[in-house]
């Protein structure tokens, strides 16, 4: 009876305990689940922004008289815009480069124009294509084309595939590109001699083509097309591959961001804006104006009219002078004879009172007028210095007093310590304080010196600068 007794005490013990590992296993697995479910889409969102990896092309992305453009950097914005995080691009030309890195998680989205193949679907997960393309063949048109008859010049190009047989192509190291030339060369029975080329880019080899210092090249159909605009001697008409999707990529591991990003991509590419943006980059007449302008990074690798007298300025000062340039764009938008309501003057919109305490006298000619404003910056970065010794965190807090003055970051300063946060770090604490001097409670703290101010501007001013400063590091030479 005792024995009966004890076997139906410990049941509930047992049960108890068996419930208790259960529950303990339960919770492991859904924190597990928890992290798990965090991987891509829940980790962008939750740190705010989406860094992607473009190509730096004609149609891609670029800089034109100041400003980024570009047909993938444009969508990735209003992707980003969507999503509700800020974009961060990175400029990789290298295929294979951008998907190791890819992999090893520099980025979260590769948003080029990627032909799908086998090879490449066991490294990446592709979405939806964005579009369809084919691969042509670039070759340059005779002499005095223009006098000849349709026929005689029909005649003088490659048209069929078979006649590429014994010619000297080139196309880019690794590339699909490279292998589609393979697997011509095999399926015509002949042997085409294919120069693999590990130092320019798909337009520059276009570009040579067109220079006559190569006779062919491949590559994809759209970016031929808009490349023929710029170099009118070119014959892009003769396809070599079947048409081909062109997709972004992912790693293979995130599925609910692959997801998103497909249900996002298939609505995107029937909206009117697709339509509208596509209709700018490859059909617009206005590409060649683009070409031809002495302000577009690809060609020229000029930003503005004043980068020579930006460079000079900086180089006394040890500035980065790409900096200089992404303020003025926000100050002036390069019009050297701005003027603001404030008496503010010029590029850089620099005051009288400025002036006469660096003791230049011209400011209001461009030369002066910079001189002027990298001076009062460089004041700036010397006040904070000490105290802020990271250059590109100190940076954040010398714009912002370039803006809104001195007295006024350091009114948020002083807040940030009062409530207990970091007085030296710009993001989420001193930044959060300069736009609550509009507030009340916050300019009439006794800490505050110097009152009232439109924080929110400055912060903006900030962000925008940094933002524009990033694209003209990616593909502006220091």
């Amino acid at each position: 009876m005792r024995r009966k007794i004890r076997y139906i005490l410990f049941i509930p013990v047992l049960v108890g305990f068996i419930l208790w590992y259960c529950s303990g296993r339960f919770n492991a697995n859904s924190e597990k689940d928890n992290k798990s479910t965090e991987t891509e889409l829940t980790r962008i969102l939750k740190s705010g922004k989406l860094k992607a990896v473009v190509d730096y092309n004609s149609t891609n992305y670029f800089i034109y008289q100041g400003i980024p453009m570009g047909f993938k950097y444009e969508i990735l914005q209003h992707l980003a815009n969507d999503m509700q995080v800020k974009l961060e691009i990175s400029v990789n030309n290298n295929q294979e480069e951008s998907f190791n890195e890819l992999i090893g998680k520099k980025y979260d989205l590769i948003a080029k124009n990627l032909i799908i193949t086998r090879d490449r679907n066991r490294k990446v997960s592709f979405t939806e294509p964005l579009e369809q393309s084919r691969q042509v063949l670039v070759q340059r048109k005779p002499e005095n084309w223009q006098l000849l008859t349709a026929s005689t010049l029909e005649d003088s190009l490659i048209r069929n595939q078979l006649d590429l047989a014994g010619k000297q192509v080139y196309v880019q190291k690794n590339s699909v590109y490279y292998s589609r030339m393979v697997n011509l060369s095999e399926e015509i029975g002949e042997e085409i001699d294919i120069l693999q080329d590990s130092i320019y880019g798909m337009e520059q080899l276009i570009a040579m083509v067109a220079k006559g210092e190569i006779d062919y090249t491949v590559c994809d159909e759209k970016m031929a097309k808009v490349n023929q605009i710029y170099y009118p001697d070119l014959d892009v008409e003769t396809p070599v591959s079947f048409p081909q999707n062109i997709a972004w990529a992912v790693r293979v591991d995130s599925p609910e961001w692959l997801s998103y990003l497909n249900n996002w991509i298939i609505n995107f590419r029937n909206s009117l804006t697709y339509h509208i943006l596509y209709q700018k980059y490859f059909e617009s007449p206005r590409s060649g104006v683009r070409f031809n302008s002495d302000y577009y990074s690809y060609t020229k690798g000029k930003l503005t009219p004043y980068d020579d007298v930006i460079r000079n300025v900086c180089r006394e000062d040890g500035m980065d002078w790409r900096l200089v340039a992404a303020l003025i764009r926000q100050e002036s938008n390069f019009v050297d004879t701005a003027e603001s309501w404030t008496g503010a003057y010029g590029l850089m919109q620099v005051l009288p009172e400025s002036a006469e305490l660096f003791k230049i006298k011209d400011y209001k000619s461009p030369k002066g007028n910079i001189q002027v404003g990298v001076n009062l910056l460089k004041w700036l970065d010397d006040h904070f210095k000490e105290e802020v010794p990271d250059s590109a965190e100190r940076i954040k807090f010398t714009l912002a007093a370039y803006n809104v003055g001195l007295g006024h970051v350091q009114d948020a300063q002083r807040l940030a310590e009062k409530y207990d946060r970091i007085p030296i770090v710009w993001n989420d604490n001193v930044d959060y304080f300069l736009r609550k001097k509009s507030v009340a409670k916050y300019y009439r703290d006794p800490v505050v010196r110097y009152g009232y101010c439109r924080g929110e501007e400055s912060y903006l001013f900030v962000n925008k600068i940094l933002d524009t400063y990033h694209h003209y590091c990616n593909v502006i030479e220091k």
